[in-house]
Parts: structure tokens; sequence; C-alpha cells
């Protein structure tokens, strides 16, 4: 060990007990939203779109070197929260094409790049293999994206694809404290299914100016619905309905894990959102979740996960069949038993019938920043839709990099799915098909980037964590 690493290893280890740790953390955040709220309400909006992205930055970084546990639910609060305070913002001040604040969660996730690169060299012999395939085919993106691609582009590009695998990787490379990192990700799950299928529900019923504001100004009607009271697809606290499907779907998987008085009322306001979402990829996601859960827990983890799903359904489904949210929910459903007929499906359809060949044709990829491009008439960067994973990967990455990365994700895949502590721990069961069922996903859309992409790797990077230590459990034992 060096000297640097013995400074910083004493710099995290001064004589704190980890309850002033746990203070000093707790008080860094209430600073953090105490100032965003002061600036907010003080004639400072239009300044949050700087200093909210960069106090979030410095609260992470502080709360990664002295309370690790607390850094974790803080990432994922930032992921969870920070599109409805840029609406807030926006509604304010006026709309901002830029979306900067939108920054934020990546900067937040950026700190765990200090993990990576002090665990890379050996990796590999820790088992993190495959987050070093996926790391080398988002750098070799990187590389093309720098040649073909504006700058600007290319970085934003960058923090899409890298931030779930190096948070990722962070989960699994502290192993050691799965007890106290499981319990932290199911509490921030439980609170996340509950405020966020809350707002949901509020959202839907009375459709508040802010995220009306959005929507006429983002023009997403035809994907997120019309900006009246019961006439929007239900996207909550997130920038869109795909990302707030994914995070419910995680979330509702994970309250089988869970136990405590909130479990019911987090169960009632979530599971209606989740129907308000619309999104058809996440409901099939959700159901295969449950069927891998059942499926691979003990009989008797099996009774109670049979019994919570019969007392949620009662709670749930009376709620579906008042007007209009029975019309809404019917509706979706029916389009299942007519898919030829549905725009969504067609739409994708002929992607992949277009897109298909031109994309497994691509060796060496159009690089990272490739699906951005600059709207002639306004001068503003768009973003350009693929809805495909798979095409998403093969056109960035190219066959090059898009071996690397699917590699590292189907190892990670094929060696959580051999994992047998699931049957004792329903938590790593959960986090399994979390993961796979998000991979599934990716059929359809760009699952691997943002929010669900930080869902897809982290529960995956869980589930490895939770095996490592049980298997250190067992040695030591022995």
């Amino acid at each position: 060990m060096n000297s640097r690493q013995i400074l910083f290893n004493s710099f995290l280890q001064e004589s704190y007990s980890p309850e002033e740790r746990s203070q000093q953390g707790w008080m860094a955040i209430a600073g953090f939203i105490l100032l965003t709220v002061a600036c907010y309400f003080a004639g400072a909006t239009a300044a949050l779109r700087l200093i909210y992205p960069v106090t979030a930055l410095l609260v992470a970084i502080f709360l990664y070197l002295r309370h690790p546990i607390l850094y974790i639910s803080f990432t994922w609060w930032i992921w969870f929260l920070t599109p409805l305070a840029t609406r807030l913002v926006d509604y304010r001040v006026g709309w901002d094409a830029t979306r900067q604040m939108l920054i934020a969660p990546y900067l937040v996730v950026f700190v765990t790049i200090a993990t990576f690169l002090r665990h890379f060299p050996r990796a590999s012999r820790q088992g993190g293999l495959p987050f070093v395939l996926a790391f080398i085919g988002v750098f070799y993106g990187f590389l093309i994206g720098l040649i073909y691609n504006p700058p600007i582009p290319v970085a934003r590009g960058l923090l899409d694809w890298l931030s779930p695998i190096i948070f990722a990787f962070h989960l699994f490379i502290n192993w050691r404290d799965y007890p106290s990192y499981r319990q932290n990700i199911q509490r921030t799950f439980l609170w996340c299914v509950l405020i966020l299928g809350a707002y949901g529900v509020y959202q839907f019923v009375v459709a508040p100016e802010w995220d009306r504001y959005w929507l006429i100004q983002s023009k997403l009607f035809m994907s997120s619905g019309n900006p009246v009271p019961f006439g929007m697809r239900v996207w909550s606290t997130l920038h869109s309905v795909g990302p707030f499907g994914s995070v419910m779907q995680a979330g509702l998987l994970l309250l089988f894990t869970s136990s405590g008085n909130l479990i019911f009322p987090a169960s009632v306001v979530g599971y209606l959102s989740f129907l308000l979402t619309q999104a058809r990829t996440n409901w099939g996601g959700w159901l295969l979740g449950i069927i891998m859960i059942v499926g691979s827990v003990k009989t008797r983890i099996q009774m109670r996960l049979i019994i919570i799903i019969v007392v949620m359904a009662i709670c749930v489904v009376p709620l579906t069949t008042i007007q209009p949210i029975a019309g809404v929910v019917a509706a979706r459903l029916e389009t299942f038993s007519n898919l030829e007929e549905d725009n969504s499906f067609k739409d994708r359809s002929g992607s992949y019938d277009k897109n298909l060949g031109l994309a497994l044709s691509n060796g060496l990829g159009n690089g990272l920043g490739n699906i951005w491009k600059v709207n002639e008439k306004t001068g503003q960067i768009e973003v350009v839709v693929i809805d495909s994973g798979i095409l998403d990967m093969f056109f960035t990455l190219g066959w090059f990099g898009a071996i690397f990365y699917m590699g590292g994700l189907l190892l990670l895949i094929i060696s959580v799915s051999s994992y047998g502590e699931g049957r004792f721990d329903s938590f790593i069961s959960a986090a399994r098909a979390i993961g796979i069922s998000s991979s599934t996903q990716l059929i359809i859309g760009s699952g691997m980037l943002s929010v669900a992409g930080m869902i897809l790797w982290g529960f995956l990077a869980m589930a490895m964590a939770g095996h490592k230590y049980y298997q250190h459990q067992k040695n030591y034992e022995l």
C-alpha cells in the first residue's frame, strides 16, 4: 500500500463514531435541501440550475468519504427527485432547453469512478470481470465518439453509458457491507414507492401546472398523454413515463422482501400509479419478476409471498374499478389482445425492420454522442430516440464495443442465475429478478442508460455482492 492510500484510509477512519458520521451525513443532506428550498423561494430560482448540481456533487463527495451507506440512498433520491426539481424551476423562470439541472444525478454517481479506478487493476481477480468488459466497450465507444461526434454530446453519452456500470461496481466491490447496503436499498425503495406513487396518483388526478408546463414545452403528447387532469400517463417525479415505470417495477418487486407498517399503503399508491403509467413493457417485466422470485425461494417464503400478493390485490383491484381509472387501465390492457393494430408495436417493429441490418453492419460504430443532433431551426441539441437497447448498442459501440459490453452483461446474468442464496435470502432473489427482467426489456428500449440502467446494473451487482458475502461467511465458518 502506497503513502497516498495510507493517507486516504486514515482520513476515512478518523476517530468519529458511526453515529457521529451518520449525524454529519444527515446534516449535509439537510443543508442541501434547505439551500435548494431557500434559493427557490428567495428569488434565486434561476441560479439553482448551477447551484443544485454543484452542491449535490459536493454532498455526494462528502457522503462517499464519510458515510458510504448514506451516499447510496442520497444517489437514488437524486435520481428520483431531480426531474421534478427541474420542472419546478422551469415553471417559475422559464423553459431551459439544455436541461442542465438533469446533470446532477450523473455527477453524484460519477463520484464512484474513484472506486472503479482504485480497484480496476485487480477487479477481474475479485470477480468484477463483467464490469471491466462493459467498461472497455463503453470506453471504445467514447474514443470513436471523439472522432466522429461533437465533444459535448460525447461527454453526455459517456455519463449515460458509464454511470450505471461504475455505480454497480461500487455496490459489488463493497460486498463485505452487503447486509447494510441491502437494508439501505430496501428502505430507500420502500419510501420511493410510497412517495413517488402518491405523487403519481396526484399527478393523474390534478395535473399540476408545472407538469402541464413541461408536457407542453417538451411536446411529448404521443408518449405522455394530454396536459389535463385524468389525461396524463403518469411519470410522477421522474422525467418521463419509461424511467418511472422502471423505478416502480423495481420498487414494487422489492416490497416483497420488506416488512413494516408502510408496506400496504406504499403498495396501494405504488400499484395504482404503476397501472396509470400505461407502461406495458414494465407491466410485463413486473410479472416476469414475480414469477422468478416465487420460483426461486423456499416453500415457506413462497407461501408468504403468495399471501402478500393476494392481500395487495384485495387492496388495489377495487380502486382500479373507479372511473376514469378503470377506463384508462382497461383500454391499455385491451391492446395486448390486438398488438398488430397497436401504433407503438407497429413503430417498434418498423424500427427493427428498417434499422437492424444497418446496426449489425456497422462494424466500428458511430461512437458515444451519436444519438444527439442539432436542430437546424432552433440550434438546440436534441436526442434521437432509438426504441431498442440492442440497436442502440450496435449503432453506438459497433461490433467491437458491443461484444465487450454485451459480453459483460451476459456474463453477469449467467453468474447471478446460478446462485442458490436466493432460496433463503429473498432480497438476492428479488435483485436477480429485477436485473434479469430489466435486461429482457432491452429489446424494446435503451434500458441500460440513465436511471433504468442504474436499476439493471445495480441490482445485478447487489445479487453478486450477496453471493460473495455468503460464500465468504461459509468459508470463514469452515
